[in-house]
């Protein structure tokens, strides 16, 4: 595989640096990525993750744009407003990158189609905002040993980790049950829609999850895996927490073979 004159040029700020270059620019052309959900965290995830150049990008939701998402979700517009996401979103990254392949999937994510959709790529971004789809997300990759990007955001707060990756031993790391071993009870935790969420959030966690995915991907610098990065926007503070990995979890998953939602 090689790039195009285009590529050479679009690119060309990669390919200048040392710690990346043309190799790892190529581990992105070949690198496929879905990310779940095109909202608050997956508009800046997408915008940075069609830039860079990866290869094939998937988009699943099954929500249509709504007024009230022009405040953080910056992939739309106005005109947007009533129209499907995945689709909409697809189109305004295809003019953004036309050496990238995309897919949309306008629907909701179940324990079904994750076992459909999840072995044709390579990782999964999980901009979901609801613990149902997280823990399908969780175990569905841990069943198809796939690894996936975390990312979370609650009024002023986010967070973001990389779970199930293999490290250079093939040993994975740590689950997102290994964190938080199941859903809390309903009603216990409010929503964005309920409690509120600031514009800029979404944007600086989701940059983060895209940043941690070129990562994984081209094996740069070094991981979340293992750890769990919480960032307080209002006093721009960034804590670093320690995650173990629980085998009695994780092997449950695996034993049960099935995904929980």
């Amino acid at each position: 595989m090689k790039l195009s004159k285009e590529e050479l040029l679009r690119y060309s700020r990669h390919l200048s640096l040392n710690e990346f270059g043309m190799v790892a620019q190529l581990k992105l052309k070949q690198a496929k990525v879905l990310v779940v959900g095109a909202g608050g965290l997956g508009c800046p995830a997408l915008l940075y993750l069609t830039a860079v150049g990866i290869g094939k990008i998937g988009v699943i939701d099954f929500d249509n744009v709504e007024t009230s998402n022009l405040q953080r979700q910056v992939l739309y517009t106005e005109e947007d407003i009533g129209k499907p996401k995945a689709v909409v979103a697809v189109e305004h990254l295809l003019r953004r990158n036309s050496f990238v392949g995309f897919e949309s999937f306008n629907t909701r994510l179940t324990a079904s189609s994750a076992k459909q959709l999840f072995p044709d790529y390579d990782l999964i971004i999980d901009c979901t905002d609801n613990f149902n789809a997280r823990y399908i997300i969780n175990d569905a990759c841990v069943l198809l040993d796939k690894p996936f990007v975390y990312g979370s955001i609650f009024k002023f707060e986010g967070q973001v980790s990389l779970f199930n990756a293999k490290d250079k031993t093939g040993i994975s790391g740590p689950t997102y049950r290994c964190l938080f071993p199941s859903p809390p009870a309903e009603g216990t935790i409010p929503s964005c829609e309920e409690a509120g969420v600031i514009g800029f959030l979404p944007g600086l966690i989701g940059t983060l999850q895209a940043a941690e995915s070129v990562k994984w991907i081209t094996g740069i610098g070094e991981s979340l895996s293992g750890k769990l990065l919480s960032v307080n926007s209002l006093d721009i503070v960034f804590n670093l927490f320690d995650v173990a990995r629980n085998e009695n979890l994780w092997a449950n998953v695996l034993s049960n073979e099935s995904i929980q939602g």
